[in-house]
């Protein structure tokens, strides 16, 4: 009888929230002025919801530009000024509200080289969970950001591309009261300006997206850890402090055990974990400052179930896979996004596994493989990399593919690579683009060269087309054995518009334990097989189980 097997596993596992969705097209901005530096001063106003910035920009510009355009939404412009050879110059601002742009028109060409834009503008705390907004308890109001994907320009005017990383100086003017967090540590505080406020300001950040920004204004308190010399924080709302520890403690585990996986240190200088208030996605990877939905955080560790131990113990695990792949390294556009999001979804699980092997972590999430094959086996899905030019293109991309598929994937490449062999091109990968940005041909192609065997074709197959493969084997006969393989439909009745085949690691083991891989790349091949010692063929080397098969988690909820 022949033996089939579907050869890539993951799960899907909602987060709530709601999908927004923006009416705006986007438009890619202009790569011949990019940004090195921002200085950001933020004011915000949380009675009426309400902020002021002052923001400096140092560019440069590539060749010479008859105007600058940039992202902005929602924002008031007040000024735009320039210094070119000692003399002022101010610009004319146009907004275009479908584009979310606006462009600085200086009123004669701007040469080549280095040149700060000086900004003046306000902008609201909006109610809609996005860009720089209004968090809500019974008590008070909490001005916190969520930028990713496409709102970092409600907050501040920016070049908000993944692509353009730059540098960035944040101070923030609050409340006599209260604080701010932001990516890095506090450098000074110092009063005014006026008896009500203080100004908080903070550490220079390393080259980040600008969706990664975040800062923070309330009266938050946090319990505090350490690990590997990082100062990790848990911070929430004063009523709801004491629920971070649990969370602490896995960030002190989790950090550690990352250090030593990536083979290289944390990156930031801090590690704060936020729970907020009123948050639309589960967790979010800003680089230094993780914010939470509350459910997501905070536990009461001597009363909770180890199902939500389990739960906070690997969105922690997630978000902080983030801060090496995806913050340090982040995708050079978001047709790539699987790239961080596969990537953590594939990780979280290593680190909880090793902290609580009586979790049984890998049986857990074995059980849950079903749910990303039955989405995949859909007659309608998608590629795991797949158009994203719009903000709603772009926000379908947070799915059960990109997270789950993708995952399994990156899974499916390991057991056949090896952990070790694997782990390494995870560490050359991010080495060479460390703090840069890169592509899905820069991951494969560094796994290629460091296994020496064709991860290049066999990522690209799964990353490029839809579905998955169903691979039938018949009897070995004559040391051999016939595979054959198409396209798998969860409705039987359903038939493919068009052949399609796969590049895929098939490992087979003798009776005797012994194994060995091949791959396959046509819709019918021959393999070599010990005859009357085939079995079952396998992912994994070791564990018939799928071991450290992800779960997933979404900053954007899909519909199911």
């Amino acid at each position: 009888m022949p033996r089939c097997f579907r050869p890539f596993f993951a799960t899907a596992c909602l987060v709530f929230g709601t999908l927004f969705i923006q009416t705006a097209h986007a438009q890619r901005l202009p790569q011949t002025v990019r940004p090195e530096h921002y200085s950001l001063t933020l004011t915000p106003d949380l009675k009426n919801a309400t902020f002021t910035g002052k923001e400096k920009i140092d560019v440069v510009i590539s060749q010479p530009v008859d105007a600058i355009t940039l992202n902005a939404a929602e924002i008031k412009f007040q000024s735009v000024k320039t210094t070119l050879n000692g003399k002022v110059l101010e610009a004319a601002v146009s907004q275009d509200a479908a584009k979310e742009q606006a462009t600085f028109d200086f009123h004669q060409k701007l040469p080549a080289g280095h040149l700060t834009l000086d900004i003046e503008y306000s902008g609201i705390l909006n109610n809609e969970l996005r860009g720089f907004y209004l968090s809500k308890t019974a008590k008070r109001n909490y001005a916190v950001t969520q930028f990713e994907p496409t709102d970092a320009r409600r907050a501040f005017p920016s070049f908000d591309e993944p692509a353009f990383k730059a540098k960035f100086d944040v101070a923030l003017v609050v409340d006599k009261g209260d604080t701010a967090i932001s990516n890095t540590n506090i450098v000074s505080d110092t009063p005014g300006p006026g008896e009500e406020k203080h100004t908080l300001k903070f550490a220079t950040t390393p080259k980040m997206s600008t969706y990664l920004v975040a800062f923070l204004v309330g009266d938050f308190q946090c319990t505090s850890g350490e690990s590997d010399g990082v100062p990790i924080r848990g911070c929430a709302t004063p009523d709801k402090v004491e629920l971070t520890k649990y969370a602490v403690k896995a960030a002190e585990f989790v950090l550690h055990y990352y250090d030593n996986y990536f083979g290289i240190k944390y990156p930031m200088p801090k590690l704060d974990m936020i729970a907020l208030p009123d948050f639309e996605a589960g967790a979010m990877e800003n680089f230094g400052a993780i914010t939470y939905r509350e459910t997501d955080l905070l536990l009461d560790e001597k009363n909770a179930s180890v199902g939500a131990k389990k739960n906070v113990a690997a969105v922690v695990a997630h978000e902080m896979a983030h801060q090496w792949f995806g913050d340090m390294v982040t995708m050079q556009w978001w047709n790539n996004l699987w790239l961080n999001e596969g990537f953590a979804t594939w990780m979280e699980n290593k680190p909880v596994a090793a902290w609580h092997p009586e979790w049984h972590i890998p049986q857990d999430v074995a059980q849950q493989l079903n749910s990303t094959l039955n989405l995949d086996a859909q007659r309608t899905t998608r590629t795991i990399r797949a158009k994203a030019d719009t903000p709603d293109e772009i926000n379908q991309m947070f799915d059960g593919i990109t997270y789950g598929k993708a995952g399994a994937v990156l899974l499916m490449v390991e057991n056949y690579l090896g952990e070790e062999t694997f782990r390494k091109g995870v560490h050359n990968y991010l080495a060479a683009h460390m703090y840069g940005n890169a592509t899905a041909e820069d991951f494969w192609n560094a796994q290629t060269a460091t296994s020496h065997k064709p991860v290049d074709k066999i990522m690209e197959s799964f990353v490029v087309q839809p579905g998955e493969p169903i691979l039938t084997f018949g009897a070995p006969q004559g040391g051999q054995v016939s595979v054959q393989q198409q396209r798998f439909f969860l409705n039987p009745s359903v038939k493919a518009d068009q052949a399609q085949s796969w590049t895929v690691p098939v490992c087979m083991k003798t009776e005797s334990g012994e194994g060995s891989c091949e791959v396959i790349s046509s819709a019918q091949q021959t393999l070599k097989a010990r005859r009357q010692s085939f079995s079952s063929p396998m992912l994994q080397e070791r564990d018939t189980t799928a071991a450290h098969i992800p779960r997933m988690y979404t900053k954007r909820s899909f519909p199911t």
